[in-house]
């Protein structure tokens, strides 16, 4: 039976455009909750952080930062094992909820001024709830997509849902930028800064509202009526040894080398730009929201293209390309920042080029869109229904949440210990490295898969135990 004759009934109350936009627009809203973090962390460190400089500050800021990350693996399995018993729909409008209500809890959270180091303990346990909505939100959205997407258009379908967290930084961004217009420098730096925070939990009434109308995945409903819902949907991804294999391949042949990928060429990158090379706030978040707009659209043609010739070349060919050019590419960009040597020293580069670093960051995020286009779908195929947002959800949030996730951390601390601008880089080379060679010996294709027979790689050896 082909995908679209099992999703007729669905569909035919609710078409795909409708259910990719409001699996989307939830999604892209959780990543623009999720991003405000990291887009403020120059402007109000150091009102939740004193440690006595502004890069130690940053430092202590993105440490809390990488804790939501780092917790997002663990959401991934809550969330997960409540999408495999429950069902797709209502686990990611939970996790929404939850996720608008810390970003909203932010825009009021007193400064380390007003109650001391409580500020800070307050924002890493709104952090650690963040993580957790997050790890259950993407393998929902995903997951919903796929199991509703025809057979040999899941790669074109899914990647829609993958233009959303560079969409939420995007947007993000903007709110930021349009505030500090309005306000003016100091006013934002004074309070303005928790608009972007507090406008937050319009967007999240807004998404939930758009969900609820949502079926439930046609291929859940199925399996419910079968009989066939997991009864321990943990014990069955990573209890049982040949799951558990190709949730670790799914980790280190494919999301750690793409997380990385990510987070260095959208994220990073604009930390890179303020804290480095001494871009302005407005210029820094203008480049970068630059290239995202223009790269974009080519998360939706690869993912496309994917369906013709596989997951596997893109996500591959994105990695290398990161590992052979970042470095050339960072150092390229030193000649065209504001100043010459450290800002510090306020040597004007007469070549200064926004411009050009725009251009600079675009070839990131090429790079991005080549290794998260297909990344959705890849994972789907990996694995069977009844346990796939389980098994997908944790490889997806360790690549992205703790290799991805630390990237700027670990970038920021590196440069700071050796005093080379550049040292930020060995680590997400070297992850990125590790993930091709392993990916190009043992990861397999898996866009032939019709995952509406309840096929999936997982099952092509052996079927998961009950």
């Amino acid at each position: 039976m082909s995908q679209a004759t099992t999703a007729a009934p669905e569909q035919a109350e609710q078409s795909l455009f409708h259910i990719i936009f409001a699996s989307a627009a939830g999604t892209m809203i959780e990543w623009y909750d999720f991003y405000i973090f990291g887009s403020l962390a120059t402007v109000i460190s150091s009102k939740f952080y004193q440690t006595g400089t502004p890069l130690g500050d940053m430092i202590a800021w993105l440490a809390a930062f990488a804790v939501g990350f780092i917790v997002r693996p663990f959401g991934a399995i809550v969330f997960g094992r409540v999408g495999d018993l429950i069902g797709r729909k209502y686990t990611f409008l939970v996790t929404m909820t939850l996720m608008g209500l810390c970003t909203f809890a932010v825009g009021l959270l007193p400064t380390a001024e007003v109650i001391g180091p409580a500020a800070g303990i307050i924002l890493i346990a709104l952090r650690i709830l963040q993580g957790l909505a997050l790890g259950g939100e993407y393998g929902g959205a995903a997951t919903y997509v796929a199991e509703h997407a025809p057979q040999g258009r899941r790669g074109y379908m899914t990647s829609w849902i993958q233009i959303t967290a560079t969409l939420g930084l995007f947007i993000s961004l903007g709110v930021i930028l349009t505030t500090r217009s309005i306000m003016g420098e100091d006013a934002f730096a004074a309070t303005g800064w928790r608009v972007p925070f507090l406008i937050s939990i319009l967007l999240v009434g807004l998404s939930l509202w758009i969900r609820y109308s949502l079926r439930e995945s046609p291929l859940y409903v199925k399996l419910k009526e079968k009989k066939q819902i997991s009864k321990n949907p943990i014990k069955e991804s990573f209890g049982n040894p040949y799951n558990l294999g190709f949730v670790l391949l799914a980790l280190f042949g494919a999301t750690m080398g793409q997380g990385v990928v990510w987070y260095t060429g959208q994220f990073y990158a604009l930390f890179y730009l303020q804290k480095i090379y001494g871009v302005s706030l407005v210029d820094s978040n203008l480049i970068i929201g630059a290239a995202l707009l223009f790269g974009t659209p080519f998360f939706v043609l690869v993912g496309h293209l994917s369906d013709k010739y596989g997951r596997k070349p893109f996500m591959m060919a994105g990695m290398a390309l990161a590992v052979l050019t970042w470095l050339p590419i960072y150092k390229t960009m030193a000649n065209f920042a504001p100043y010459i040597g450290n800002p510090a020293d306020k040597m004007v580069n007469a070549g200064y080029s926004p411009v050009m670093l725009g251009v600079l960051v675009f070839i990131q995020v090429i790079y991005v869109t080549l290794v998260y286009g297909p990344i959705a779908a890849f994972l789907v195929e990996l694995f069977p229904t009844k346990i796939r947002y389980t098994s997908m959800s944790l490889p997806y949030h360790i690549g992205n949440g703790v290799f991805g996730g630390l990237v700027p951390i670990i970038g920021l601390s590196l440069i700071q210990s050796t005093g080379n601008n550049y040292a930020g880089l060995w680590y997400p080379t070297g992850i990125a490295a590790i993930c091709f060679i392993i990916g190009m010996w043992k990861l397999p294709e898996t866009n032939h898969v019709d995952i509406s027979s309840d096929a999936s790689v997982a099952t092509v050896g052996a079927r998961t135990t009950e």
